[in-house]
């Protein structure tokens, strides 16, 4: 057996067979397979986590075929470790266009070779499925002939420090909603999405008849001309029709960002993204609502600014004033922090209370407001 190469698709190294339920103490999957179930992995430099990754597929309920880590660029150890963790992995050839041009080369390869109610699985180098993900995803998938695509319900690592805090605060109230709403979702995340094969093959149709943005100009599935790929493809999949859902029992963990500099970088990506996505596909019957959230967005990021302003003033003037207006917009800030944690339990419910999450939340009104700014004056894009 040889290690990765660039000229091929290179075999994972033989192991012991994983047998749910056996070992594990995990019930046998629900799922009824229907085609064969491909993982594909995009990972760039991600030495520290891809091992994770693979082991978590690894004691799946319900198994893929394959496992197929794309080692797109990378300068480390990313493709031996995946090899030896039993993954298959694909060296990206000339890829400038990061995850979306690493998943359409790896695509470009395999669907030609797949039966219409065959499976790809989509996760994130950074990324660890919960043992039950695929079985209740397959599932959800199979039930369901018009569903495009299944995604995640996330959780954020440990670390971090304060910052990997407020992010995994965050991402609890993510969840909460999620599942409040049965698992609908404005936007099949990266992390973790679980795709016909039938699906992606309508997308790459679409984009070269011109139903959808061109994307890479050769049938690619992703658009490689977009920051938010994950959120461009599920405006490809509700404009062709389909549905998306995240379920509440398809849970992992996922990274969080590690310093205040990363997690800016990271969500000015993300909300320029979103907003050129609903630039370039203009005002439908699907995007009209995430222009409604942009435009919320705005307000809020208004909003806040006046309560500062009023806060900094009342103290500027000679100590703060009763207002009723702002201390009821306070205490339902309050009340809507301690609430929506309920799920951490009640220590984070009840340091919720302090506001100390004002710092989060002024941040990211700050990175919504620099995003906005470079969308309109069309500054030059930066990864």
């Amino acid at each position: 057996m040889h290690p990765p190469s660039r000229e091929r698709l290179v075999p994972a190294p033989r192991r012991p067979a994983h047998r749910p339920g056996r070992d594990s103490g995990i019930a046998v999957g629900r799922a009824t397979p229907k085609g064969r179930l491909i993982v594909v992995i995009p990972a760039h430099n991600e030495e520290a986590g891809i091992r994770g990754a693979v082991d978590a597929l690894q004691i799946q309920t319900y198994q893929p075929s394959r496992v197929i880590v794309a080692a797109d660029n990378c300068v480390d150890e990313t493709a031996k470790l995946a090899y030896w963790a039993g993954a298959q992995v694909l060296v990206t050839q000339g890829n400038r266009h990061k995850k979306a041009g690493a998943l359409n080369q790896v695509f470009a390869e395999l669907l030609p070779q797949m039966a219409d109610q065959d499976m790809v699985m989509v996760v994130d180098a950074d990324s660890e499925l919960d043992p039950d993900f695929l079985n209740y995803a397959v599932a959800k998938l199979n039930a369901d002939s018009r569903m495009g695509a299944v995604g995640g319900i996330f959780r954020g690592s440990a670390g971090g420090g304060f910052v990997g805090h407020l992010q995994r605060n965050e991402y609890a109230r993510y969840a909460r909603d999620v599942r409040r709403l049965n698992g609908r979702c404005l936007v099949v995340t990266g992390t973790a999405a679980l795709f016909r094969v039938a699906t992606l093959k309508a997308v790459s149709e679409g984009r070269l008849r011109g139903i959808l943005p061109a994307g890479d100009g050769k049938g690619g599935v992703y658009d490689t001309s977009v920051l938010t790929e994950d959120n461009e493809l599920t405006f490809a999949l509700l404009h062709l029709g389909y549905k998306v859902t995240s379920p509440k029992e398809c849970t992992l963990v996922t990274e969080v960002m590690p310093t205040w500099r990363a997690l800016w970088k990271q969500r000015e990506r993300w909300k320029r993204g979103a907003i050129e996505n609903c630039i370039q596909y203009g005002l439908t019957r699907v995007t009209w609502r995430y222009w409604g959230r942009q435009l919320f967005t705005m307000l809020g990021v208004v909003v806040t600014f006046l309560y500062l302003v009023t806060l900094v003033y009342s103290a500027a003037v000679g100590g703060f004033e009763f207002r009723p207006l702002w201390m009821l917009v306070t205490a339902v800030f309050v009340m809507e922090r301690v609430v929506t944690l309920r799920n951490r339990g009640w220590k984070h419910m009840l340091l919720a209370a302090t506001m100390y999450e004002l710092v989060l939340d002024m941040f990211l009104q700050l990175v919504h407001a620099k995003a906005y700014t470079n969308a309109l004056l069309r500054r030059e894009r930066k990864w």
